[in-house]
């Protein structure tokens, strides 16, 4: 059985860091590409950062304040959120990604907010 599951969600003040983590099971982790996307309040989901092996990118409104990392002994993928904006905030989703199937997470919700 597939299973993504994320953490590390919460309140932090504008300015502040989290760490979002997926933990994920059921399928062959280091064949995948990893991704993290994000849902605003009516908004559609988007892409914000993706990683296969050494190679990583991430979306323009992210780029020097996240970092996407993955360890595939642990089958886990990070998101290391720093300098966060209340424009930031959103439920965001662990992503696992191939040729031939994708698998989602529930999502964890961050809210930055003074």
């Amino acid at each position: 059985q597939v299973q993504l599951v994320e953490s590390g969600g919460g309140l932090v003040q504008p300015g502040g860091s989290l760490r979002l983590s997926c933990v994920a099971s059921g399928f062959t982790f280091s064949s995948y590409v990893m991704k993290w996307y994000r849902q605003a309040p009516e908004k559609e989901r988007e892409l914000v950062a993706g990683i296969i092996g050494s190679f990583t990118n991430y979306a323009d409104s992210v780029k020097g304040r996240f970092t996407i990392s993955r360890d595939n002994a642990k089958n886990m993928v990070y998101l290391q959120m720093n300098s966060l904006k209340p424009e930031d905030t959103a439920v965001y989703y662990c992503m696992a990604d191939s040729r031939y199937s994708h698998y989602w997470g529930k999502g964890t919700l961050v809210t930055v907010s003074s």
